[in-house]
C-alpha cells in the first residue's frame, strides 16, 4: 500500500519534473528571442524556476524521499520544435506563443497538484504559494502576447 508520504511525494516529484522542464523551456525561449527584453524576461524566469524547483525538492526530502533533478522527454522534444520553429521563423512572437503554451501547461499541472487530496496542509501551502507564482507569470505572458499582437 502507498502511504500518504509516498502519494506526495510523487506529487511533488511531477511538479518538479514539469517546474524543471519550464526552465528549460525559458532558457531556449530567451536563446531564441530577438529583442532583448524578451531575452532578459525569459532569462529571468528561467532562473525563477530554478529556485521554485529547489523549494519543492526540499519539501521531498522533507518527505524522506528522493527528489527528481530532471524534466521529461516529451518536454525535451517540444523545446527541439520550439528551436527549430523559432529558426526557420526568426520572430519573437512565435517563441512567445510557445512559451504561453508551456505557462498554460504548468499552470494547469499545479492547479490539479492543489486539488489532490493527499497532500498536508504544510505541502500544500508550498504548492500553493508556488502556484501563485505561476499564475502571475502565466497572466504576464498572456498580456505580452497581447501586446505584441497589436
Amino acid at each position: 500500500m502507498i502511504s500518504l508520504n509516498d502519494q506526495q511525494i510523487d506529487v511533488l516529484n511531477g511538479l518538479i519534473s514539469t517546474t524543471l522542464d519550464s526552465a528549460d523551456g525559458y532558457g531556449e525561449a530567451a536563446k531564441d528571442a530577438k529583442n532583448p527584453h524578451f531575452k532578459h524576461i525569459f532569462s529571468a524566469r528561467a532562473m525563477e524556476r530554478r529556485q521554485m524547483t529547489a523549494e519543492l525538492q526540499v519539501e521531498v526530502r522533507g518527505l524522506g524521499g528522493e527528489p527528481r533533478d530532471s524534466g521529461s522527454a516529451l518536454a525535451a522534444g517540444h523545446r527541439m520544435f520550439l528551436n527549430l520553429k523559432s529558426a526557420v521563423s526568426g520572430r519573437d512572437q512565435d517563441v512567445i506563443n510557445e512559451v504561453e503554451i508551456g505557462e498554460d501547461y504548468i499552470k494547469a499541472r499545479y492547479e490539479t497538484a492543489l486539488k489532490e487530496n493527499c497532500m498536508s496542509a504544510s505541502v500544500k501551502a508550498v504548492i500553493a504559494e508556488a502556484y501563485q507564482r505561476i499564475n502571475a507569470e502565466h497572466n504576464d505572458i498572456s498580456n505580452l502576447k497581447r501586446a505584441i499582437s497589436n
